[in-house]
């Protein structure tokens, strides 16, 4: 294996939700025991006694200007925003290892129609799609492509620009609330893609290069309704493993989608140091690309990392080294089960209400199991943790089967308490639902 640097003594992450507060936690285990500090955080994890900094995480001079005050040795970038505006390449102009792509890779992310025509031009499996910028040509698509089908964003729209229309009417009100400006810039272009059908699953992986390191499998919940009902939020809880990526399955993945991407966003230049989020629908005739992401996903992070034996820390600043230091590498793995279920605040996620203080059970009340991870939190005048966002807390827990993980969570969520809270309560049915079957 290629020789690289000794692990840094001061890391940044860059970001304020949930995703961030469990890389804090997961580098500060390292055995390095760096100095780990946080832009801008949140009341979480300035509660674990990490140092956080009111810089925003678009603020990309901001953020460069407080690495090099702070003598951060290695960044890590958390949300996909910041890597859009080119964060990664400002640091490592500096001279600052970072783990996350540059803007050139960050394009996966920001842009669903570049991924596709990248998907298309090498041959990766994906569902057939028309790219539109006119909402009359969009609409004439839809004449000829009946429900159900996928309306995307072109642009970041925080993880809530696709509709899975199961009407036409749905697909028509979606295409034009698009061009209307419902997102923005983002949706000024749009995708309506096939509807592909099976279960969805996350496949996260740890680029540097050519070379990677594929991360446990998770399975996200987005919808904001139980039974995957209602719209698309940014995730209402995910579980590790996900077992209907059997080994059969994972190593079609692996040869029919992970190398494959990897190679192509070699061949066409872009030097990926950071994490591909692949998101795949297994379908009955394989595994079918939906996305990519160029950051860890929230909250599979706060599922995937929990069971992770290895050193974080040297995971990522391997694959931030480049240069064949990844190359290699062998992932340890913990047997548990994870679950995360996101508890969101009233009104997510259209018009999330802000400002309502949380109440925490007593530490020695909960399961030594239980991780609780902050995503939309922060401090009033008065000192107390209120809601700051629509994802509020990610309450994660492991245990030797998934049915025992679910109770942990559960049990946890019921004793967190703020005014309109909300949760769903079948995180993981699927997987829970054919456990039992076979008993």
């Amino acid at each position: 294996m290629t020789t690289f640097p000794s692990l840094p003594s001061s890391v940044l992450v860059v970001g304020s939700g949930g995703r961030e507060h469990a890389l804090v936690r997961g580098l500060r285990a390292s055995a390095s025991a760096p100095r780990v500090i946080c832009a801008p955080g949140n009341a979480g994890i300035a509660a674990d006694g990490v140092e956080c900094f009111p810089v925003a995480a678009d603020d990309v001079a901001g953020l460069v200007a407080l690495a090099q005050r702070e003598r951060a040795e290695f960044v890590v970038v958390g949300p996909e925003v910041p890597l859009a505006l080119g964060l990664a390449d400002e640091l490592r102009a500096c001279g600052i290892p970072t783990y996350g792509p540059g803007k050139s890779g960050a394009r996966l992310e920001a842009s669903k129609i570049f991924t596709k025509e990248l998907l298309f031009k090498y041959k990766i499996p994906t569902a057939a799609a028309g790219i539109f910028d006119e909402e009359a040509a969009a609409l004439e698509y839809l004449e000829s492509h009946a429900a159900p089908i996928v309306i995307k964003a072109d642009g970041l729209a925080a993880g809530k620009g696709v509709t899975v229309a199961q009407t036409d009417a749905e697909a028509a009100t979606a295409v034009s609330e698009m061009f209307a400006g419902k997102f923005g810039a983002s949706s000024s272009k749009i995708l309506i893609e096939d509807c592909l059908e099976g279960e969805e699953t996350s496949i996260l992986v740890v680029v540097s290069g050519r070379d990677y390191v594929i991360l446990p499998t998770s399975q996200d919940h987005k919808r904001i309704g139980e039974g995957d009902t209602g719209p698309n939020t940014g995730g209402m809880g995910t579980y590790s493993p996900a077992e209907v990526v059997t080994p059969e399955v994972f190593a079609r993945i692996e040869r029919e989608i992970v190398r494959p991407s990897v190679d192509a966003i070699a061949d066409e230049g872009i030097e990926f140091r950071g994490t591909l989020f692949i998101g795949l629908m297994l379908t009955v005739d394989g595994p079918s690309v939906i996305e990519y992401n160029a950051r860890f996903g929230d909250p599979e992070t706060q599922v995937v990392l929990p069971r992770i034996e290895s050193d974080l820390c040297e995971l990522l600043w391997r694959a931030a080294c480049g240069e064949g230091a990844l190359a290699g590498y062998a992932l340890r793995v913990k047997p548990d089960y994870a679950i995360c279920v996101v508890m969101a605040a009233a009104g997510y996620p259209d018009t999330p209400r802000k400002g309502d203080a949380i109440s925490f059970p007593a530490a020695a009340a909960l399961a030594e199991s239980v991780s609780i991870f902050h995503a939309g939190t922060a401090h009033d005048a008065a000192g107390r943790v209120v809601t700051a966002g629509g994802r509020v807390l990610g309450v994660t827990a492991t245990a030797a089967t998934l049915a025992d993980a679910a109770r942990a969570a559960y049990g946890a969520c019921e004793q967190i308490d703020f005014s309109g809270k909300y949760y769903r309560r079948d995180i993981g049915a699927r997987q829970l639902a054919r456990e039992n079957a076979q008993k």
